[in-house]
């Protein structure tokens, strides 16, 4: 279902956001966004989108360890991890293909394959859209959790993010902890992986159980994975002691893929909206869908895995 917005701004670079910002109305909402990949438009937008095209790599700092990276908030993220492998650079490689754009990254704190872009983060600027303050946050200052930032709190719909700056290793340290990755790449006495190894690995593995969504409408991973108290947990694994899990601070990550795999959902539909055959972490537009169908098909699948786990899980995608 194609959506529209009252306005829709595009800006190259900072100097012309601080241009458009006095010629906003004030009576109407705005919204910045990305690519738009993690948003899911109940309607038309009543106001007016702000959107960043500010491109640019560029090298800010250097040491015989690192290499700090200053991209603009507009450059393809997947775009940007490939100019890292083909320095050699690590840090970035696990987070291969991943939609969306650098702005974004920094706002949702993306993760995959046993890495979040928090790892790499020095600092994020950014421009407070009802002053036309600029302000540098560090890392620190960005209050990074499990996909969750300051952008998405406290200061959710106040800055536009102009400029992330990276740091990448000179000589990476590869993570090849995540169990997909081991079986594509495993661990032995011989083994030598560069971080181009990493890249094409997870690429391949998320090539086989993610659809296209140029062929298959899709969001990509469209609920975050729960955590849960470790004594919870344990209850569960006398249940289910397969269940995948992994220990971080504050409890253990369960695959929300597997939860919903578990209350059968994987392949099945709710109208036009359903859930994709390979990997049951992900919606899919079967053809038709509105944005009230796969809302229906999320709210149904969080029922199920509430009822029969006792965990709540929550979207990943943003409902504006």
């Amino acid at each position: 279902m194609d959506v529209h917005a009252h306005l829709f701004y595009e800006y190259e670079s900072e100097e012309e956001l601080l241009q458009i910002l006095p010629q906003l109305p004030a009576d109407q909402p705005v919204l910045h966004i990305g690519a738009g990949s993690n948003l899911l438009f109940s309607g038309d937008y009543p106001g007016i989108i702000l959107h960043s095209a500010i491109r640019g790599i560029e090298t800010v700092a250097e040491t015989a360890d690192n290499l700090l990276l200053r991209v603009g908030a507009g450059e393809v993220w997947d775009d940007f991890v490939a100019y890292t492998v083909s320095r050699g650079l690590g840090g970035a490689e696990n987070l291969s293909l991943i939609p969306g754009e650098v702005g974004a990254s920094a706002v949702q704190n993306i993760g995959a394959y046993g890495a979040e872009v928090k790892d790499i983060i020095t600092q994020v600027e950014a421009i407070e859209l009802t002053t036309g303050q600029r302000r540098t946050f560090s890392n620190a200052e960005c209050q990074y959790a499990y996909r969750q930032s300051i952008f998405k709190n406290q200061l959710k719909g106040r800055y536009a993010i102009t400029y992330v700056t990276y740091s990448l290793c000179r000589h990476p340290v590869l993570n090849l902890d995540y169990g997909n990755i081991r079986a594509v790449l495993p661990i032995t006495p011989s083994a030598t992986y560069t971080v181009k190894d990493v890249r094409d690995a997870i690429i391949a593995i998320r090539n086989e159980k993610l659809p296209d969504p140029a062929l298959l409408g899709n969001a990509g991973s469209f609920f975050m994975n729960p955590v849960v108290p470790t004594a919870q947990f344990q209850a569960l694994l006398q249940e289910y002691p397969a269940m995948p899990h992994y220990v971080v601070p504050g409890g253990v990550k369960i695959p929300a893929g597997w939860l919903i795999d578990q209350c059968g959902w994987k392949g099945k539909s709710l109208g036009r909206a359903g859930v994709h055959d390979r990997q049951a972490l992900v919606l899919v537009n079967r053809g038709g869908a509105t944005p009230d169908e796969i809302m229906a098909l999320s709210d149904a699948i969080c029922q199920s895995v509430q009822k029969k786990f006792g965990i709540t899980i929550h979207p990943e995608v943003n409902f504006i």
